[in-house]
């Protein structure tokens, strides 16, 4: 593989015509929004070509279990991981909300792309009526593998039966529509939807103002992992970046990465960028950490004010620090220790 030469202060260095190789998933989804990355930088090193290397993991492998019985947090990415650290690949495009906060030393998240829509959405059984939450009947089975959306649909919809539901967007929307499915619906996120023009499907759009659902960490938003090391690949990065996306992205990571709940945490987020009284942006942030029965909850709203990734970092420390003083350390203390004793 071709070693790539830094940018010149014109943009690449036009001396030769260079090769990156880049890692992804083999999914349908995966494979497009790695052509999305590619596309924003061939407008900044049109001299530059690109291979993409995809490759199956854990969690595409193993499409029976469901997310909160696996163990560890890394199902989507480590295979890769050890490709770019191993110098076989010169960068992952990941779905962040796939993405661990932790991630291996030797590597990095560059500047994010401009986010598609972060909800979570309802899908609607094909034959269906379209209807709320609160409007379906007892019993009504909603299909998801995520704990966040299995205990917040436990607290405000108690009267709705969660079932798994895995696979990919297609496999998953089969299931749904099958004539013999359990579904009355299944939640997805938008962006996944949208990016495969699958618009259409989306029933209704989950959020705090309409139904009480708060997305994940990171939803909706293209994580691109690179080696710490690697400064021609962070100065391509930079100059693609999206300041808004990156900046609440980093602050949702880390407010998960200080409550350690991990990628399976039942924490839901909600952010939105909002001009303070002053004229300056703030970032707000609203958060809800939920027992998986639903019964217990901690939830906080705060504005801050980020400008850097440093800024960034700090403001989802304190989120997750108001999180814990109403109540949020207990909730995640008792799942630990569930989990441990079914282990």
């Amino acid at each position: 593989m071709a070693t790539a030469s830094p940018p010149t202060s014109s943009g690449v260095n036009p001396s030769s015509q260079k090769t990156l190789t880049v890692g992804t998933r083999k999914s349908k989804l995966a494979l497009l929004q790695t052509d999305l990355v590619i596309a924003a930088l061939k407008e900044v090193c049109p001299d530059y070509e690109f291979k993409i290397h995809s490759q199956e993991t854990a969690g595409d492998l193993n499409t029976t279990i469901a997310f909160r019985e696996f163990t560890t947090k890394n199902l989507w990415t480590q295979e890769l991981e050890e490709l770019l650290m191993a110098g076989h690949v010169d960068f992952i495009v990941h779905s962040l909300k796939d993405v661990p906060t932790l991630l291996p030393s030797a590597c990095t998240l560059g500047p994010m792309l401009k986010r598609e829509d972060s909800r979570d959405v309802m899908v609607m059984k094909k034959g269906l009526p379209n209807m709320s939450f609160a409007e379906m009947p007892a019993g009504s089975v909603v299909g998801t593998s995520s704990i966040r959306r299995t205990a917040q649909l436990a607290r405000k919809y108690p009267h709705l039966k969660v079932m798994d539901v895995r696979g990919n967007i297609g496999t998953r929307l089969s299931k749904l529509d099958a004539e013999d499915s359990p579904f009355t619906c299944i939640i997805l996120a938008a962006a996944g939807l949208l990016r495969l023009d699958l618009g259409d499907r989306i029933s209704q759009y989950l959020d705090s103002k309409n139904s009480g659902m708060l997305y994940a960490v990171g939803q909706g938003a293209l994580g691109i992992e690179i080696r710490k090391d690697d400064q021609v690949m962070q100065d391509f990065l930079n100059k693609i970046g999206h300041k808004e996306t990156t900046f609440a992205s980093l602050a949702e990571r880390s407010l998960l990465r200080t409550l350690e709940g991990g990628c399976s945490a039942p924490l839901g987020v909600e952010t939105e960028w909002v001009q303070a009284s002053d004229g300056s942006q703030k970032l707000r942030m609203r958060s809800i950490v939920v027992s998986v029965d639903g019964k217990e909850s901690a939830e906080v709203e705060i504005d801050g004010s980020v400008d850097s990734d440093q800024t960034a970092e700090e403001f989802g420390i304190t989120v997750a620090k108001e999180l814990v003083t109403k109540g949020a350390g207990k909730i995640l203390e008792d799942i630990q220790r569930n989990k441990q004793v079914a282990a």
